[in-house]
């Protein structure tokens, strides 16, 4: 029996592949769990910079796996509930991470798998990517991931797609901002390497206090005791070690210490 789960380090990126191809890397609790714990453990990982995820076979992840949720079905409203706040929590561990991830869109993205794109940091697709938020034609909601779809494509849009579970393709994803970017499928793997090279230029402290500010940020009003928090932020990180030998750096016309590990 195959892994669910396939985590390869290749240097400082780890690719984390979703290796359920014969249902589409649809999820059940157990991926759900384990994807939760991977993502964890390349969080702590030093030598990991650049999260990837991905799926196996023709499709990225076609949401919830059919058995589970005929399982689903005969829980009780505790039981449910404790399900859900695994999936809940699984996405916000991702969309956490301190380190920067990108989704690996080749193929379906249907119900909870657009929550997985989403909660990425960086989404790049290929064209031959579908979206589905299918949940309102199964009777249900898409409630657990609906903070990180409405963050990615906003409310009006969401409210469309939401409500009509219709199927789009990867040039309206990125219209919408779903997708950070498209590529040719011979060429999608070139565009992230590309992508994962300039996020591993940077420093990895100033990457995990930037993901912290926008999270922080995005939502907020921007009054005097935002414009005194941001103020805080960038003071602090231009005296810590890492930045002081970014503009150290800089200024000498040197590569940071940060590059060279």
């Amino acid at each position: 029996m195959n892994e669910p789960l396939i985590v390869d380090k290749r240097g400082r990126v780890a690719v984390v592949t979703l290796n359920r191809p014969e249902v589409r890397n649809a999820f059940d609790e157990a991926l759900i769990a384990g994807l939760a714990q991977a993502m964890r453990a390349l969080d702590a990982d030093e030598g990991v910079r650049v999260v990837v995820l991905a799926g196996a076979g023709s499709a990225f992840c076609a949401g919830a796996d059919l058995n589970w949720m005929k399982r689903m079905a005969g829980y009780s409203y505790e039981q449910n509930l404790a399900d859900a706040e695994a999936l809940a929590e699984m996405l916000r561990t991702i969309d956490l991470l301190s380190k920067p991830t990108i989704a690996r869109v080749h193929g379906p993205a249907f119900a909870g798998g657009v929550g997985l794109v989403a909660a990425c940091d960086i989404a790049v697709g290929s064209p031959e990517a579908k979206f589905c938020l299918s949940e309102a034609k199964l009777g249900l909601s898409p409630a657990t991931i609906s903070p990180y779809v409405l963050r990615a494509m906003g409310a009006r849009m969401a409210r469309r797609y939401f409500l009509t579970a219709e199927v789009f393709d990867a040039d309206e994803a990125w219209r919408i901002g779903l997708l950070s970017a498209r590529a040719p499928a011979a060429e999608l793997d070139a565009a992230i390497e590309a992508l994962a090279n300039h996020l591993c230029a940077a420093g990895p402290a100033a990457i995990a206090r930037i993901k912290h500010l926008v999270h922080d940020m995005a939502s907020g009003v921007v009054d005097d005791a935002m414009v005194k928090e941001t103020a805080r932020r960038i003071a602090e990180i231009r005296v810590s070690p890492e930045g002081r030998d970014g503009i150290g750096a800089f200024l000498d016309k040197r590569k940071p210490a940060w590059t060279q590990s």
